[in-house]
């Protein structure tokens, strides 16, 4: 997963991909699409310019998507615990950059040299701090959680299960409100009202909100270019004004 983000990029940079993949491998295609999907919220928009390091939902997926089918507590449980592990992967994201600066010192050096051969490996052993940066940690969580998930879970205080599950449902809206902070939410408002009213008061599916938006994204791409067009006659009809008084244009 995070040799392909960094590479050719199929699947790395979609938490919903991550996590079908998962699902598949689970045998539950319906969890990993769902856990995936909502973790797919938190990410849109976001990327890591210029070396920064984000919470790693990727990740997240991967075992949000193998805890939520081998304990059976469902969807906002599996987003309770991705997260968290979103979370800690940062620092492990950063001591993988950390560490993959020393072949990048070899690569330099090689390059003054002019030892291409030398430059060629040590820019692939550069993959192998990337991918132990995920693999081991997902290994442990996954080899001691298919043991011992269920003892762990039942002796989780109520308190704390509850609050994951409550903070897996609340997620998906701070997912969404991120994205109204950079979109043109003003300029549109009247669009997000007219979702909001057919999503919660009709009751209509999410495929049928979606269909309306875009049904409303062509009239007002319609009406926008006959705006642009109406602007670009005026001028036209101005300048040819201006030739009427004797003037000529070059």
């Amino acid at each position: 997963m995070i040799i392909d983000q960094l590479t050719v990029v199929v699947i790395g940079n979609f938490p919903l991909l991550v996590g079908l993949i998962a699902g598949v491998i689970m045998g539950d295609v319906k969890i990993g699409l769902a856990v995936g999907g909502t973790l797919q919220l938190m990410v849109l928009g976001v990327g890591t310019y210029g070396g920064a390091s984000i919470p790693d939902f990727l990740t997240g997926a991967v075992v949000g998507t193998a805890f939520a089918v081998t304990s059976g507590k469902g969807l906002n449980f599996a987003i309770g615990l991705a997260v968290p592990v979103g979370l800690l992967m940062v620092q492990l994201d950063v001591l993988a950059r950390f560490s993959n600066t020393y072949f990048q010192h070899r690569v330099d050096k090689y390059i003054n040299v002019n030892d291409t051969k030398a430059v060629e490996r040590n820019i692939l052993y550069g993959t192998i701090p990337w991918g132990l940066s995920r693999a081991l940690p997902v290994l442990i969580m996954l080899t001691l959680g298919n043991g011992i998930v269920n003892v762990i879970i039942k002796r989780m205080p109520e308190w704390l299960t509850g609050g994951l599950q409550v903070a897996g449902g609340i997620l998906p809206v701070v997912g969404i409100a991120i994205l109204l902070r950079y979109l043109p939410t003003a300029k549109f408002v009247a669009y997000l009202i007219i979702g909001f009213f057919l999503a919660s008061y009709l009751k209509v599916p999410m495929l049928g909100v979606a269909l309306v938006g875009v049904a409303l994204g062509f009239i007002y791409y319609e009406n926008h270019n006959k705006t642009i067009v109406k602007g670009a006659n005026q001028e036209e009809s101005q300048e040819g004004e201006d030739l009427d008084d004797g003037e000529y244009e070059d």
